[in-house]
């Protein structure tokens, strides 16, 4: 057997070395991982704390009315209040209605604006203005007329007051809308009632036809104008396009800017997503693409004779089942959709109330159906 050498000084030395190293390249391994973690524990820690500013409000699901689950797609109600003292969950009016469908395999968002005058069921099974549901129930009677009236499955609401919008437009540094002279005029006369509401400083633009450059003030007013043709279906289409408007800029805008954001913004607004949930849409913002907007219902007129209502105009959907039917063709690719009993019965009644058919009125929406996203844009 052969006898075993004996190690040098040197390879003795340079063995340890050799292990002095190694315990260094994992100390610095160890130490960057922690650093890691510790970096994500403050991103995270950070963005719980910014989400702290949010009002939550926990839903009760089960007055909600949820229709069927599509599971592939996530459907949000979003209301922009007329809150004049900051109301946030009821006891306000909802001007704008809205409902957000995003295809979870896609990433594809496609917005539809409810006028807020249509005649539907309410919770108690009264028929009245779509808008009056948030005012006597707030976010959860809202919810539930829209599944109720339209087959859907809405779990969760986002609700964000005009002063809010204003403060977004204004910290992404206004947005570009081309409109026409008699939009720049009301523009003007809204901004003065908008920067009262709020305290804000304001100024008029000028009243001509084309592009302009709109502050947050002006922004809000282009959205409310209601008193030019086309009156509350124009205004729809308007609340569309500077939503569309403001999503493209926040989609470019930097950290700082979103920061900003989030600080003044955040605390105007009142949602039932959870942290997880919010965090979750954060990461896929980037990929969320807007491929279609438009108006709902699809066929409507407008009419003060109302059975049981007097003196207040409605707006009247022509054939409820129908529109029910092409809206789910239009979200969610359905062309073998079949409306529940419950929209068969909403629509029988509606006929009733209103004397209101496909055969005796013709539909006074065809000029704003099929909107597109090149609207209020050159």
């Amino acid at each position: 057997m052969a006898k075993k050498r004996r190690k040098t000084k040197r390879q003795l030395r340079e063995e340890r070395q050799k292990k002095l190293r190694k315990r260094k390249r994992k100390r610095i391994i160890l130490l960057t991982i922690e650093i890691i973690i510790l970096a994500a524990l403050l991103v995270a820690a950070y963005g719980i704390f910014k989400l702290g500013k949010l009002d939550y409000n926990v839903l009760n699901k089960k007055k909600l009315e949820v229709y069927k689950d599509t599971g592939e797609y996530t459907n949000i109600a979003l209301f922009g209040l007329d809150s004049r003292n900051n109301e946030l969950d009821g006891g306000v009016q909802s001007d704008c209605i809205m409902i957000a469908s995003i295809n979870n395999k896609t990433s594809d968002v496609k917005l539809v604006s409810v006028y807020r005058d249509t005649l539907l069921q309410q919770q108690n099974g009264r028929y009245d203005k779509a808008n009056s549901a948030y005012n006597t129930g707030g976010p959860e009677d809202a919810i539930s007329l829209l599944n109720r009236n339209f087959d859907l499955d809405i779990k969760n609401y986002v609700s964000v007051n005009f002063n809010a919008l204003v403060k977004v437009i204004d910290a992404l540094g206004g947005i570009d809308i081309k409109m026409t002279k008699e939009e720049a005029h009301w523009c003007n006369l809204y901004g003065a009632e908008t920067a009262r509401v709020i305290g804000e400083h304001w100024s008029d633009i000028k009243e001509k036809a084309g592009t302009q450059h709109l502050d947050g003030i002006h922004g809000v007013a282009y959205a409310r104008i209601r008193y030019t043709s086309g009156n509350d279906f124009k205004r729809a289409q308007r609340q569309r396009i500077v939503l569309e408007k403001v999503a493209k800029k926040a989609q470019k805008a930097n950290f700082i800017t979103l920061n900003k954001i989030v600080n003044e913004v955040f605390p105007m607004i009142s949602t039932s997503f959870s942290s997880k949930q919010i965090l979750g849409f954060a990461a896929n913002a980037l990929n969320y693409n807007l491929v279609s907007t438009n108006g709902f219902p699809y066929q409507v007129t407008t009419s003060e004779t109302v059975k049981n209502h007097r003196g207040v105009s409605f707006v009247i959907p022509i054939g409820l089942e129908q529109n029910v039917k092409q809206l789910h063709q239009e979200l969610f690719n359905d062309d073998s959709y079949e409306a529940s009993d419950k929209v068969k019965e909403i629509d029988s009644d509606i006929v009733y109330l209103t004397d209101i058919t496909a055969d005796n009125t013709d539909a006074m929406e065809s000029t704003f159906k099929g909107d597109s996203l090149n609207e209020g844009t050159e």
